[in-house]
């Protein structure tokens, strides 16, 4: 009965064993579900809604195939959609059966007249070249590779992804969306193992029985020998012969068991050969019950019962206002884009070259840069403007808008240098086809304290006219009350409204202007000479960003200008040891006057209506923009 169980439990754990790897082999679906996306019509752009790649659940992997480079990029489908509104595009999206389906969109705008965009034809040609996608500020992010193009990602809702090529040619066609399918088998482990465990039980009950069936047999003792044949006896003979002749028989018997034990040893040696064999066998089946253990230890194989459950941290709450528009750039894309205008400002900085700055600078900075370009081509000794930091983002604060111009505050700094000082600036982007340019930077001190504001997540508003009056100073006020607070000083009526770090800043710019009207004086050229000085706001606008206190960083720049003049048609202004003036203007000497012109980029800390706080000063950079002669 024992080989009967024996002989069941190995066919049940060959049952158990081969449902368990049959899971793993034959049983085992494919490992991603595809779908190709037919382009009909050939164009340069195509814009795969991001619904179509959400069809499935699961990472979402595209695939594209063509010849030469390939270029395919993602963002907000509104902000794609408003890149290609002034081209022609295919269109993915999902129909009414949610199957995927191809449109062409023919363009709905028409670039405004003077817009320089990359591509844009000459006078004479027939038609508009292609606008090449790459190194756009508007993806959130990019990738290009030859003749094939693989990448992973998730889209969330409200996003879409580009394929082109360069804006020109055609977007290649052959474009496949593949989603991982679930392949896990977690019955794989149990089946495995309880195969193994009735495997060894069932070689338990073979070893068993075979153990049994030799006892039960038991030792077999030996019989006597064949009795020799009896004849009468004759009793005239003597005994000793008779004695002599039954004592016979028992010399063989005696003889003949020697010959007995080799048997006996040979069977003893058969069933150790035998036992030796059956244990050789069992080593066999135990070295495959491991294989086959070993290979269903992958997480995939098990069930799952204590998957681990993300523990809550606490945050700071941030209510998220009604209708909240999207913030104009996230984390990853501001860090890219800042890394690609200091780049660009760096090796514009170091070819002097004022078309490529122009790329991404405007305003006042801008202006400085070219005068500095100027100077260090004849002063080779000038220090090249300071580099931005980009190896941390301390501050991100993008406004929260769909629509353009957009602005952006970031404040940066150097790990690896402490004595690179933090810089703040605002980036704006015109237009969606425009990338950003910085419009106001600055130096910050490394204490300087930051107000509350929003994460870079929810974003913030611009300041505009109408929420202006929320504010101590109105942000297109500012420039014109610290103007006052330089010329007027403690009569300034503005006065008691700056802290004591911008009444410093005050307070040095009039001790510049009392060093120039000294060293007139120390020269003797007060009798033939006069100094007049100005400051005012600059044509560049203000640029103001709410803070969570109802607040706002508010960016101006103001223009400081030196003038010196003759007092008599006899008397000239030499320049005398000024290589700047010189420089500048080309000259030595100024019969009419010479006017000197400095650029101040302010950022500050404009409190709320109400507030007792003073308005602070957080950043300062001046600049040498223009030397004059009065002519």
């Amino acid at each position: 009965m024992r080989f009967v169980w024996a002989v069941v439990a190995f066919v049940l754990a060959t049952l158990l064993i081969g449902a368990g790897i049959a899971q793993r082999t034959i049983f085992m679906g494919p490992a991603a579900q595809q779908v190709e996306l037919s382009v009909e019509d050939s164009t340069p752009f195509v814009l795969v809604d991001g619904a179509v790649l959400r069809e499935n659940p699961g990472q979402q992997t595209l695939l594209v195939r063509g010849d030469g480079d390939l270029f395919a990029a993602y963002g907000r489908t509104a902000d794609m959609q408003a890149w290609l509104s002034d081209a022609t595009y295919t269109a993915i999206d999902l129909d009414a059966d949610g199957e995927p389906t191809s449109t062409v969109v023919e363009p709905t705008v028409q670039p405004d007249e003077g817009e320089s965009t990359e591509g844009e034809t000459t006078e004479g040609e027939t038609e508009q070249a292609g606008r090449n996608p790459a190194g756009s500020d508007l993806w959130l992010d990019s990738f290009s590779e030859s003749d094939q193009l693989i990448t992973d990602m998730q889209l969330p809702e409200g996003m879409s992804i580009l394929i082109a090529k360069d804006g020109t040619e055609p977007a290649p066609s052959d474009i496949m969306v593949s989603w991982p399918v679930d392949r896990s088998t977690p019955l794989v482990g149990p089946l495995i193992t309880a195969g193994g465990i009735v495997l060894l039980v069932g070689l338990v009950l073979y070893v068993l029985a075979i153990r049994h069936q030799r006892r039960g047999r038991g030792p077999r003792r030996k019989g006597p020998g064949p009795l020799p044949a009896t004849e009468p006896i004759d009793l005239s003979v003597e005994p000793a012969p008779v004695r002599e002749a039954l004592e016979e028989p028992k010399g063989a018997d005696a003889a003949s068991e020697p010959e007995s034990e080799p048997a006996a040893d040979a069977k003893g040696t058969r069933t150790e050969r035998r036992a030796l064999k059956c244990r050789r066998l069992l080593v066999l089946p135990a070295l495959g019950l491991a294989g086959l253990m070993f290979a269903g230890c992958s997480s995939d194989s098990w069930p799952q019962f204590d998957a681990a459950t993300p523990t809550p941290t606490p945050t700071q709450t941030v209510i998220t206002p009604e209708n909240q528009k999207p913030p104009a750039v996230t984390e990853a894309q501001a860090s890219r884009i800042l890394q690609s205008v200091a780049a660009t400002i760096e090796q514009a900085d170091a070819d002097r070259d004022i078309d490529l700055a122009g790329t991404r600078i405007s305003g006042m900075a801008l202006d400085a840069r070219s005068t500095d370009y100027t100077l260090r081509g004849t002063l080779t000794d000038r220090e090249p403007p300071a580099a931005i930091p980009t190896e941390a983002i301390e501050v991100l604060l993008p406004q929260a808008t769909d629509e353009w111009p957009r602005t952006v505050l970031v404040l940066s700094k150097s790990k690896s240098d402490d004595t690179i000082p933090p810089t703040i600036l605002t980036m704006t982007q015109a237009d969606p086809w425009s990338n950003y340019t910085v419009t106001n930077i600055a130096e910050m001190q490394a204490s300087t304290e930051i107000p509350q504001l929003a994460p870079a997540w929810l974003g913030t508003s611009l300041i505009t006219e109408n929420a202006a009056a929320f504010l101590t100073l109105a942000p297109d006020e500012l420039a014109a009350a610290f103007a006052d607070v330089v010329d007027a000083g403690e009569k300034s009526e503005y006065y008691d409204s700056f802290d004591p770090v911008a009444l410093s800043l005050a307070d040095s710019i009039v001790q510049s202007r009392n060093a120039v009207t000294q060293a007139l004086a120390d020269s003797g050229a007060t009798e033939t000479s006069q100094a007049a000085f100005d400051v005012a706001p600059s044509d560049d606008p203000a640029v103001a960003m709410a803070t969570l206190d109802s607040g706002a960083i508010v960016a101006v720049s103001l223009v400081d200008q030196e003038k010196i003049t003759p007092k008599t048609s006899d008397a000239v202004i030499r320049f005398g040891d000024n290589p700047e003036a010189k420089t500048l203007t080309g000259a030595e000497e100024a019969s009419k006057g010479v006017v000197t012109t400095y650029g101040l980029q302010l950022f500050f800390s404009v409190p709320s209506q109400g507030s007792t706080e003073q308005v602070r000063l957080l950043a300062v950079h001046q600049d040498i923009l223009d030397v004059e002669v009065i002519k």
